[in-house]
């Protein structure tokens, strides 16, 4: 429907339709400002001087309560026994520094999913299939789509390596934030799985979802 003028003023009536496209207009507005003020998520590599802040956050209980399972939670030295070996890539994990613009955020790490042992991926044959697990360490910073950007940037740092095929999570079935965040960062559930851990739900998003959501020929 086309706008309408006030024939007296000139002015444009306030149809519904003008209404519709002024408020539109307005919220795309809002999130370009937003967009523009709030600094971007990027990834660092662990190092050594991490590992005290690491072990900070492993003991927070929003962490504990799906990364340590009921394991006690760890002390230094255990954070150190497990996670110095990642950080001087001496393992196939790859460990991560989740950066807003200057400020540590969250943990994250990647691994290959073929031949990781202990149980995980026995079927795995594709050497380009890598695993991912992240936390933010901060409570307050939770159910503000922090998470969501933070999978957004590994999903494309990882996919930035043409040897990867694809990108696999396997959250706990009631972690449900964890899967709503996936599933915005364009992961897709394929089944419940049995791993080591217990029970999981598959996610996966392969290369060519992901070139295809970004316009990739």
């Amino acid at each position: 429907m086309k706008d309408q003028h006030d024939k007296r003023t000139g002015n444009l009536l306030a149809t519904p339709n003008a209404i519709r496209q002024a408020r539109f207009a307005e919220q795309q507005r809002a999130m370009g400002r937003k967009a523009a003020s709030t600094p971007p998520i990027t990834l660092r590599l662990m190092t050594e001087r991490d590992l005290p802040m690491l072990h900070d956050w492993l003991n927070r209980p929003h962490i504990v309560e799906w990364w340590g399972g009921d394991e006690e939670r760890p002390t230094l030295d255990e954070v150190l026994e497990h996670y110095l070996p990642r950080a001087m890539a001496e393992e196939s994990v790859t460990p991560y520094i989740a950066m807003l613009g200057e400020e540590p955020i969250g943990y994250a790490q990647s691994y290959v999913a073929l031949g990781s042992g202990d149980g995980w991926w026995e079927d795995e044959t594709d050497p380009g299939v890598r695993g991912i697990d992240q936390s933010l360490a901060d409570p307050t910073q939770l159910n503000k789509g922090l998470g969501t950007r933070l999978v957004r940037a590994l999903v494309e740092l990882l996919f930035s390596d043409p040897t990867v095929t694809k990108i696999q999570t396997d959250p706990t079935p009631n972690n449900h934030r964890a899967i709503r965040c996936y599933e915005k960062a364009g992961f897709v559930r394929e089944k419940i799985i049995t791993t080591p851990d217990g029970p999981a739900v598959y996610m996966v998003q392969t290369r060519q979802a992901f070139e295809r959501k970004r316009g990739v020929a």
